[in-house]
């Protein structure tokens, strides 16, 4: 399309160039005969609709949109001029929707600060999970997603959920049998 809209616009330039050392007699002999040709291409056509490029689009846009309304309905075109002022507002929201697209897609990545300092309480709480960095998180007014935790702590090749350690007098009681009840009673 960019190279199209290039030979259009160096088309049009020459054909611009030609137009200076003719008359306003010329001119308007030129401008009656495309008038008629456009009449003619017009019946021939009958319903169908004529199918502009997009470069055709983006050319006529550019050319016609600083036009007044009035006189660009005056004017003997293929398109209404809606259609036209229609391209060019196309034309300028997918300019403006480009440049202002980020450089990176995605969401964006965690400030570095947040990272360390996840990174920090893991290291120094080797038994607290994410769920319990994302709360103490939480209670600093940090807000990161628990899941984020996680991802930080695995990319960083600490254990996200590690197992609970118990202490030893808990672990003792973890061998016992279940507790039998006590309110059994012998009559």
């Amino acid at each position: 399309m960019l190279l199209r809209l290039a030979y259009l616009g160096v088309t049009n330039t020459f054909a611009m160039l030609r137009l200076l050392p003719m008359g306003d007699r010329d001119k308007d002999l030129e401008i009656l005969a495309l008038r008629h040709q456009l009449s003619v291409l017009e019946r021939q056509l009958g319903k169908a609709k004529v199918r502009f490029s997009p470069s055709d689009r983006v050319f006529l846009a550019a050319l016609l949109h600083r036009l007044p309304l009035d006189v660009l309905r005056r004017l003997r075109l293929l398109v209404q001029p809606d259609t036209v002022l229609r391209w060019h507002r196309d034309l300028v929201a997918h300019r403006h929707a480009a440049a202002s697209r980020p450089q990176r897609p995605g969401r964006p990545r965690t400030v570095q600060s947040i990272r360390v300092l996840i990174l920090r309480l893991a290291r120094e709480n080797p038994s607290w999970g994410y769920r319990r960095i994302h709360g103490e998180l939480m209670v600093l007014g940090v807000k990161v997603a628990a899941s984020t935790v996680w991802e930080i702590l695995r990319d960083a090749g600490i254990d996200p959920s590690p197992e609970l350690q118990l202490p030893s007098a808990a672990s003792g009681h973890r061998e016992c049998p279940p507790a039998v009840s006590i309110a059994h009673a012998d009559h």
